[in-house]
């Protein structure tokens, strides 16, 4: 993986297989949707006012910049949103 984080220990548990943008990727249990996709990526997103990339501010859930959305529609916040088999999570970033 050669994303902005790098995962300190092993975290047990089978991987959990997820998308970013059609690629695949994994998480494991536990893991927020923030750090699984930093863990792939450099950037969690595009950012809609620009050109730049977003990472996500605070982490915690309080200043809205880690919204994805899902394939089916829906919109979540990265940092408070666990990882789940099969999401296919859209982030607009062409491979970070």
């Amino acid at each position: 993986m050669t994303g902005l984080f790098r995962r300190l220990t092993p975290r047990a548990g089978a991987p959990i297989p997820f998308t970013i943008d059609g690629a695949p990727a994994e998480a494991r249990p536990g893991d927020l949707l923030i750090g699984a996709i930093l863990l792939h990526r450099t950037a969690l997103r595009r950012f809609e006012f620009g050109p730049g990339a977003r990472a996500g501010f605070c982490l915690m859930g309080a200043c809205q910049d880690c919204w994805v959305r899902l394939a089916d529609g829906r919109r979540l916040r990265a940092c408070t949103t666990l990882v789940e088999p099969g999401m296919a999570v859209i982030t607009g970033e062409a491979g970070g």
